[in-house]
């Protein structure tokens, strides 16, 4: 597996890779505006569909302060779901880059999540001078706080009543993975 690339092996017959957006992944990006269960505990009502084409005519998603590329499965040349990133500061110094991830049902609990969100650190820390990368997710999400840490993140606690979602305010995990953090690609030391 490479470390500085943007695509790593799922299985013997299966390699994830990261790719801009494209006109014809918008269809997924309309998707995810209109289709509550598609997005899972992230849902937050319906929104604009047309947004999407409108952010993609501008930039293509991929603006200075935030992001998105395609997670696509490279045999199948199929798009697996989404990564996206957006740019903050601590004390108006220190840059960071917040993560997520969705995927589409078909491509999830096969191991592309995980690999997606470190290639996804892989390319942010290469391209970029921030020090720390974070991800939220909700307590109930296991999968989720599985596939970060295999992506390298460590969680660093609970952000109390951080998310207002079906109709009440929750509490979220915070993970993150900094620059010098051991890469998931390299083997872990013997000891």
């Amino acid at each position: 597996m490479k470390s500085g690339g943007t695509s790593a092996p799922v299985s013997t017959d299966l390699t994830v890779r990261l790719r801009p957006v494209a006109e014809p992944d918008l269809a997924i990006f309309r998707r995810l505006c209109t289709e509550p269960g598609l997005i899972g505990l992230d849902w937050a009502g319906f929104r604009d569909a047309g947004a999407p084409a409108r952010r993609f005519a501008v930039d293509g998603y991929l603006g200075e302060d935030d992001g998105r590329l395609i997670v696509e499965v490279e045999q199948e040349r199929s798009a697996a779901g989404l990564v996206s990133y957006l740019s903050g500061r601590y004390a108006g110094r220190a840059s960071y880059w917040e993560i997520g991830i969705v995927l589409l049902p078909p491509w999830r609990g096969r191991g592309i999540g995980w690999r997606a969100q470190a290639l996804l650190c892989d390319y942010l820390f290469q391209h970029s001078p921030a020090q720390r990368i974070q991800a939220g997710t909700h307590p109930e999400n296991v999968a989720e706080q599985r596939a970060l840490e295999k992506a390298g993140f460590q969680l660093e606690g609970i952000i109390r009543a951080s998310e207002f979602r079906a109709g009440q305010w929750r509490d979220a995990y915070l993970y993150s993975r900094l620059r010098d953090d051991p890469s998931p690609w390299e083997p872990a030391p013997n000891g």
